[in-house]
């Protein structure tokens, strides 16, 4: 089974070196791009397009899943814990950003304004 592609939750993004990424918003797919969860709670399926022809340059063939020993139990475990670091160190980086703000505002470096005259 690949990725649930009717699913509202599916999103497919295809950058200018021709890569593609096949990814769930919502994170539940520990073996994305090539499969969701059979027993995914969140799927819903994508009603906005229903009705819609869609080409066959949308589409790419993804790659062959690589072999792995993991257990997807463990594989969603390893992906938990990323998101667990990135969620701690965002809100100082953001912190961070704000004070360099602050601190450019105060010496008049507000960058840009090319709105203003």
């Amino acid at each position: 089974m690949g990725m649930r592609e009717e699913c509202k939750h599916f999103q497919s993004r295809t950058y200018k070196s021709g890569e593609v990424a096949r990814f769930c918003v919502l994170g539940n797919a520990p073996d994305q791009p090539w499969s969701c969860p059979a027993d995914c709670i969140t799927y819903e399926r994508r009603y906005a397009d229903v009705g819609w022809s869609h080409g066959t340059l949308v589409d790419k063939p993804v790659e062959k899943e690589p072999e792995s020993n993991v257990p997807i139990d463990q594989r969603r475990e390893i992906l938990d814990l990323a998101s667990d670091i990135v969620n701690a160190v965002a809100p100082e980086m953001l912190e961070e950003r704000r004070r360099e703000l602050d601190e450019m505002e105060k010496k008049g470096r507000t960058g840009w304004k090319f709105w203003r005259r």
